[in-house]
């Protein structure tokens, strides 16, 4: 665990419940895909990060996973795989936006159950590009249009704001000085509807605390309950309608 903290940015704290850890990952630099990156570029490489969250996934005593985000965005593939993988943790989690999150870091952060978002931090919202020689044909063109509506829907269905409203938001002239796009910052980023909240570490902590608290005490209940029904069935008959309004209660 010690070379994941080094290599990974993974850093273990103290959980809620005796003996319980919350893992919290750096996700920061580019979204490395299948191509390596630049080697003088700080990166966040998805294969790196699946089998971990794997592991925390398998790890009876990680109790929630906080997310710390600072990308510039990167491989649209490979950050939409990572954002899936983050959404369908059963696990409580949490994503704290710093710095920047930028093109397909949004996903990655709207994946979280909740987001907090830096009142300094930003949010660019553009179209998708490609690097290298592209073809000049109608196919390209509906090529990227796929890609976008992945990403979009995304979005979308993980915050409530409409496709069609984020696709405005991509295509927007006049606010970015070489790029069509949106740009939020902060409370704006809240106000539009992407993110839940301004806040910073603490706020991030004390609301995952707060979720994981409130799903142990809701097994509590349930554990009292079965206990109660099944010291109903030891109950002679005619205390039984007794206990069955005890149980509602």
């Amino acid at each position: 665990m010690d070379e994941d903290m080094k290599e990974y940015g993974l850093t273990i704290l103290k959980g809620v419940g005796e003996s319980k850890v919350i893992w919290m990952f750096s996700i920061i630099g580019e979204i490395e895909g299948h191509e390596s990156a630049q080697q003088q570029t700080k990166t966040t490489q998805y294969e790196h990060v699946l089998p971990l969250l794997t592991k925390a996934e398998n790890q009876e005593e990680v109790e929630g996973i906080l997310f710390l985000i600072n990308t510039v965005g990167g491989d649209v593939s490979c950050g939409l795989a990572m954002a899936d993988f983050i959404a369908s943790l059963s696990k409580p989690t949490i994503a704290l936006v710093i710095g920047d999150s930028h093109s397909i870091g949004l996903p990655l952060s709207v994946a979280a159950d909740q987001t907090v978002i830096a009142p300094s931090a930003t949010v660019i919202i553009h179209p998708v590009r490609m690097n290298g020689p592209i073809l000049g044909a109608p196919q390209t063109y509906e090529y990227f249009q796929l890609i976008q509506e992945r990403i979009t829907g995304f979005i979308s269905s993980h915050t409530g704001v409409s496709q069609q409203k984020i696709q405005e938001w991509m295509v927007k002239p006049g606010i970015l000085s070489r790029d069509l796009g949106t740009i939020f910052v902060g409370q704006e980023a809240v106000d539009a509807g992407l993110f839940q909240r301004v806040g910073g570490i603490k706020d991030a902590l004390e609301q995952l605390k707060r979720i994981i608290g409130s799903l142990i005490q809701k097994e509590v209940v349930i554990l009292t309950r079965t206990v109660d029904a099944q010291t109903v069935l030891q109950q002679p008959v005619e205390s039984i309608q007794n206990w069955q309004l005890m149980i509602l209660a």
